[in-house]
């Protein structure tokens, strides 16, 4: 399927069949496509939380307005995001450019981020949302729904995940074969209102 076609088609699912198991394999697979995405100076700022346990899934579902496909879904993904990448070990980014490249990528990269804690937070929320993007279309590919969600109490999920304090959640997104189509789309905005020539 084109990557077009994939666009249009990608819908939230709210509905999923809860017997369906995806396998290790295809989770894997859907990863490793999500971690393609584009990252400001390849800093790779996702995490990828993986919830298998039924009894956490039931504690998050209940801090999420006890939304359904959070316990239906074969997978639960929650999309997390370090702010701190860019001064954890940044080297690592560029291990295979010469040593001269690294030198200058580094000192670019502190000279860009330090003492910038609102530019930390987008560009980790960025480079999470984008690798959130490939997973769902990697997912319609392969034949499942998704559902991406924010409609959460953040905090809670937060505690739950016992997530470090220099991450942030980006969105959840439950993973599965779908039982009820979606919803017709609410309406989109005509291009002539979104798009501007140069300035606005």
């Amino acid at each position: 399927m084109s990557v077009f076609n994939l666009i249009e088609k990608r819908r939230s699912i709210k509905q999923f069949d809860p017997d369906h198991k995806m396998s290790d394999q295809a989770f894997h697979k859907l990863i490793n496509a999500a971690i393609l995405a584009p990252t400001s100076f390849n800093i790779q700022h996702w995490r990828f939380v993986r919830v298998v346990d039924e009894q956490q899934r039931q504690k998050i579902q209940h801090a999420a307005w006890n939304q359904e496909q959070i316990s239906a879904a074969s997978e639960l993904v929650i999309i997390v995001a370090n702010t701190q990448a860019w001064s954890d070990n940044p080297r690592r980014y560029w291990k295979n450019a010469p040593n001269e490249a690294q030198d200058m990528l580094v000192s670019m990269l502190e000279n860009f981020y330090q003492g910038k804690t609102w530019l930390q937070r987008d560009e980790a929320i960025r480079s999470g949302a984008m690798a959130g993007q490939n997973l769902m279309l990697a997912a319609e590919e392969m034949g499942y729904n998704t559902s991406p969600m924010i409609g959460i109490e953040f905090d809670k999920v937060a505690d739950l995940i016992k997530l470090p304090k220099d991450h942030v959640i980006v969105m959840m997104l439950a993973i599965g074969k779908g039982t009820k189509p979606a919803q017709p789309r609410g309406g989109q905005l005509p291009v002539d209102e979104l798009v501007f020539e140069n300035t606005f």
